[in-house]
């Protein structure tokens, strides 16, 4: 009996020591074969843009090629689901935004963009938007038309991107903290409303981001009055909204990295250090720049402190959410 015991212990302890061995020697490996990066973005985009450069980037440091696959549709969420339910394994990499923190609160999603990820890092954060007007107009200031605004209300329409999104959260907090009845017009984005502010006059102006604004100020067509983040923009001689008298009005974009939640920490942690070292490419950061987004700093880019930021950004979203008359969606 205690031979049979001892025999089944032996057998059992070889078993196991035989299964950690071959998970031991499968981290050692990884990856072995090409990685697909999300983005649930159109290709050209200020998601698939860094998203795409920092593929080919971890791609040299792996070994492996990373390709990039554009599902999308529904503001990002059916790109999100579609990472969310992939195998953990660390083959497939889920590229978030800003998008993620704010469609819970106007759209149904079937996944939780912090309980079914875990989080690997900031690629970007950035770019700001830009409220720009209609070169032609008269107004040298926010404050002039303000001022119109609340003299005349509904004379001045603004294109916007979709209920769930920084362009007409943006022109709402302006709307409320102003005092003012701006009309919003609804456009397929923010590119497209801001070239509308520069050729159609059919509207008079829009929040739009900052690489799709600077070209048309550079030529002439737009004004820019403002940018919503905390901190000027170097070399783009635009005053904040903060120092313009609004409050809390720091509308940026950022591009992180994240894998399904139940990914090995192995797997998870080699995509991390890939994503760190390609993200200290100088024409990387040359590039990003001149879109209007920054590198954070490696010390700072940890899973931590990027999950402790998609909580804090997904409850700021909810607040501006109710400004636009939506309740945070109830999972």
């Amino acid at each position: 009996m205690m031979s049979s015991l001892r025999f089944g212990f032996v057998l059992t302890a070889t078993l196991l020591a035989g299964v950690a061995l071959t998970v031991g020697a499968q981290a050692q490996n990884y990856p072995t074969r090409p990685i697909t990066m999300v983005v649930p973005f159109a290709p050209g985009g200020l998601t698939d843009v860094p998203a795409r450069m920092i593929a080919a980037l971890m791609a040299e440091k792996l070994g492996q090629q990373v390709v990039v696959e554009n599902k999308t549709g529904a503001s990002g969420a059916v790109g999100g689901l579609y990472a969310a339910r992939a195998t953990p394994d660390g083959y497939t990499i889920f590229a978030n935004s800003v998008a993620d923190t704010q469609n819970l609160h106007y759209i149904p999603v079937q996944y939780s963009a912090i309980n079914d990820f875990q989080m690997i890092g900031w690629i970007v954060q950035g770019p700001p938007l830009v409220l720009a007007i209609d070169a032609r107009l008269p107004y040298k200031t926010l404050a002039e038309l303000v001022a119109d605004a609340k003299a005349n209300p509904k004379k001045l329409a603004f294109g916007t991107s979709g209920p769930a999104s920084s362009p007409v959260i943006s022109l709402t907090q302006l709307n409320t903290q102003a005092g003012i009845d701006i009309v919003g017009v609804p456009y397929r984005g923010s590119g497209e409303a801001a070239r509308a502010v520069a050729g159609s006059g059919a509207i008079q102006g829009a929040f739009a981001f900052y690489s799709q604004v600077k070209p048309l100020v550079d030529d002439g067509k737009v004004r820019a009055l403002a940018v919503a983040s905390t901190e000027r923009i170097p070399g783009f001689n635009v005053p904040t909204m903060e120092e313009l008298g609004y409050k809390n009005f720091d509308h940026r974009g950022f591009v992180g990295l994240a894998v399904p939640a139940k990914t090995p920490k192995p797997a998870a942690d080699t995509l991390r250090k890939a994503m760190l070292d390609a993200l200290e490419s100088p024409v990387f950061k040359e590039r990003m720049s001149a879109l209007g987004m920054t590198v954070p700093p490696a010390k700072d880019n940890t899973p931590e402190r990027f999950l402790q930021f998609m909580k804090t950004q997904t409850a700021r979203q909810a607040d501006f959410a109710k400004l636009t008359g939506h309740d945070p969606m109830k999972k």
